[in-house]
C-alpha cells in the first residue's frame, strides 16, 4: 500500500472485519480446535490478520508523511513493535509455555531479513538491471548497528556467568535493554537527522514523496491506526492457539512459532522493499529491510523484556551453537554483499541459499 492518493478500500475493510471477528467470537463463546470449521475459522483469521497488519502500516505511513521526521519513522517503527510485542506476549502467556519466543522471532527477523528478503530483493533487481547501486556508507551503518544488537541480545547470554544457561540476570536484562533502546534512538537520529544522505540514493529522492495528508484524511488515518492495533492484540489470542494447533499438527519445533510471528510482522514491509528493487531503488529496498530487523532488536525485546519481568516469565535469548553460526554467515556474507555499493544476482542467490539452510534446520536440526 502507498502512503498517497486514495485511502485503498482494504485500508478500513480490514480494521473493521478484524473488529468484527472479535466480537462475533467473543459473543458465541467459540473456542478454535483442529476440525473442519476450525480450518476455515483459521483462514479467516490470517487473511483478517494480515490485512489489518497492512492497515495499520499504511496508517503510519500516512501519519508518518505528514508529521515528517524523525517522528514518522519512529511511529511506523512503535506501530509495528505493538504488533510484534502483543503477539509474542500473547503466545508466550498460552497453555503452552515458551519462554524461546522472543529469541526465535528475533533471530527469524534478522534470517528472514538479511537473507530471504535481501536476497530476492537484490536477485530480482539484478535480473532486470544486471546491476543496482546503493549508498555504502547507510548500508554500514545499518550491518554495524545490527551487529551489535544481535550479539548483546542473541549471542552474549551464553557466556555470562551471573545465571547459568542462555539466560541473563534481571540486572542485565535492565542494562542490555536500555542499551539497544538507546543505540536503536541514536541510529535513529542518525538516519533522519544527522547523516540523512546516507540513506537516499541520488539528490531527487528527498522530493518525491508527494502531497502529504489533509487533516481531515490524518484524523481518519489516526483513528484507523489505533482500531487496527487494537484489533491486531485483541486476535493474536486466537492467533496464538492456530500457532499451537499448526504446530502440533506438522509436529513443528518451537522455532516455527517465531517464523510465523516474524513473517506476519514483516510481510508489509517486505511487499514494499520488493516493488522498491522492481523499480531499481535498491536502497529503499536495504532501508525497509535492514530498518525492520534494527527496529525489531532496538524496540522489541525491551518491550518483552519488561512484559516477561512484569507477568514473571523466563526469557531465554540466547542461540544455540548451530544458530551462532548462522547468524555469523549472515553477517559476513552481509557485508560483502553491501560493502561495495553495486550487486548482482549472484549475491542474490547466496543469501537465499543461506535462507534456505535456515528454514531447513528449523525443521531438521
Amino acid at each position: 500500500m502507498s502512503a498517497h492518493g486514495p485511502m485503498p478500500r482494504s485500508a478500513w475493510i480490514f480494521p473493521v472485519l478484524a473488529v468484527l471477528l472479535f466480537a462475533a467470537v467473543t459473543a458465541t463463546g467459540y473456542i478454535f480446535a483442529p476440525s473442519a470449521a476450525g480450518l476455515v475459522f483459521a483462514a479467516v483469521l490470517l487473511v483478517v490478520l494480515f490485512g489489518t497488519v497492512f492497515a495499520a502500516v499504511h496508517h503510519a505511513e500516512m501519519i508518518a508523511e505528514r508529521i515528517g521526521e524523525p517522528f514518522g519513522t519512529l511511529l511506523l517503527t512503535l506501530a509495528v513493535t505493538i504488533i510484534e510485542v502483543a503477539l509474542i506476549a500473547t503466545i508466550m502467556l498460552g497453555a503452552k509455555a515458551v519462554p524461546t519466543l522472543a529469541r526465535d522471532t528475533v533471530f527469524a527477523v534478522v534470517m528472514i531479513v538479511c537473507n530471504g528478503l535481501a536476497g530476492i530483493c537484490i536477485l530480482v533487481g539484478g535480473l532486470r538491471y544486471r546491476e543496482q547501486d546503493f549508498q555504502v556508507s547507510g548500508a554500514n551503518l545499518y550491518l554495524s548497528v545490527l551487529a551489535v544488537l544481535a550479539t548483546i541480545t542473541l549471542v552474549l547470554p551464553n557466556y555470562t556467568l551471573t545465571t547459568p544457561g542462555p539466560f541473563y540476570s534481571e540486572a542485565q536484562l535492565v542494562f542490555v535493554s536500555v542499551v539497544t533502546i538507546l543505540l536503536y534512538g541514536v541510529f535513529l537520529y542518525t538516519q533522519t537527522i544527522r547523516h540523512r544522505d546516507y540513506f537516499v540514493q541520488g539528490a531527487g529522492d528527498d522530493s518525491a514523496h508527494g502531497e502529504p495528508a489533509s487533516g481531515a484524511g490524518l484524523s481518519l488515518s489516526i483513528g484507523l491506526l489505533l482500531i487496527s492495533l487494537l484489533a491486531v492484540v485483541l486476535l493474536a489470542k486466537k492467533f496464538s492457539l492456530v500457532v499451537d494447533a499448526t504446530a502440533a499438527l506438522i509436529g513443528a519445533p518451537p522455532a516455527f512459532a517465531g517464523i510465523l510471528v516474524a513473517l506476519l510482522i514483516l510481510l508489509p514491509e517486505s511487499v514494499a522493499a520488493l516493488a522498491a528493487a522492481r523499480k531499481n531503488d535498491l536502497q529503499k529496498s536495504i532501508n525497509l529491510a535492514l530498518g525492520s530487523s534494527l527496529a525489531t532488536i532496538g524496540l522489541t525485546i525491551p518491550a518483552v523484556a519488561v512484559a516477561a519481568y512484569t507477568l514473571d516469565k523466563t526469557l531465554i535469548l540466547g542461540l544455540d551453537h548451530r544458530e551462532i553460526v548462522l547468524l555469523l554467515l549472515t553477517f559476513l556474507l552481509s557485508m560483502l554483499t553491501f560493502g561495495t555499493g553495486r550487486t548482482n544476482i549472484l549475491f542474490g542467490l547466496l543469501h537465499l541459499v543461506v535462507f534456505a539452510v535456515f528454514v531447513f534446520l528449523v525443521f531438521a536440526p
